[in-house]
């Protein structure tokens, strides 16, 4: 495992949503037009295997759930390179949201095109957009890397949807997200992606 943490070099705040059009867990194909609309779109990069990722998979849930009504939709999307985590498939993807009780939308990116459209490099990796797709947050959940978020101390992410939901311009300050890099086919890691020595 790579630590790793939010790149800033690809999309900045303002920046629009890159097009997306990808398998779900549900069976479905996905696209950015479907969402909108969606008073607020997360895209979250994440995966199944990522000790960051499994312990903030019930907040994500939980955020769905809270604020589906007011307009927010989560997108969850993998790209890992499954010769190096076969464990990570859309098909062992469909098992994960089946037992972790998933109520967003989960996709799976073979071709790992999507995640560097967005400048993702970390699961989890938060990218929160506006009513008109674009770029409003781009950053931590909370401070509590690699924990649940009961024991965080700090709502980085759910504040930056509230206030979007609120048509408000987000106050919170940016902070990276952190965790494991994701597994980029061998060869073909971003430009953009400083690999840690």
């Amino acid at each position: 495992m790579v630590l790793a943490t939010s790149s800033y070099k690809i999309l900045q705040k303002g920046s629009k949503a890159p097009e997306f059009s990808l398998p779900g867990t549900d069976g479905k194909t996905h696209s950015l037009t479907e969402f909108t609309g969606k008073k607020a779109l997360l895209i979250v990069f994440m995966c199944n295997h990522c000790p960051y990722v499994v312990p903030k998979v019930s907040y994500l849930i939980e955020l769905q759930n809270k604020y589906q009504n007011k307009g927010l939709q989560i997108v969850g999307i993998s790209a890992t390179d499954i010769q190096q985590v076969p464990e990570d498939s859309l098909e062992e993807m469909k098992v994960f949201a089946k037992e972790q009780g998933i109520n967003f939308v989960y996709l799976y990116d073979e071709t790992q095109s999507v995640p560097k459209k967005f400048g993702a490099t970390c699961t989890p990796d938060p990218f929160l957009f506006n009513e008109k797709f674009e770029l409003v947050y781009h950053g931590r959940i909370d401070e509590a890397h690699k924990l649940g978020h009961e024991q965080a101390q700090k709502n980085d992410l759910e504040i930056s949807i509230q206030e979007t939901l609120d048509g408000k311009k987000v106050s919170v300050q940016t902070h990276p997200s952190m965790g494991c890099n994701i597994k980029w086919k061998l060869g073909q890691e971003p430009e953009y992606w400083d690999r840690p020595k």
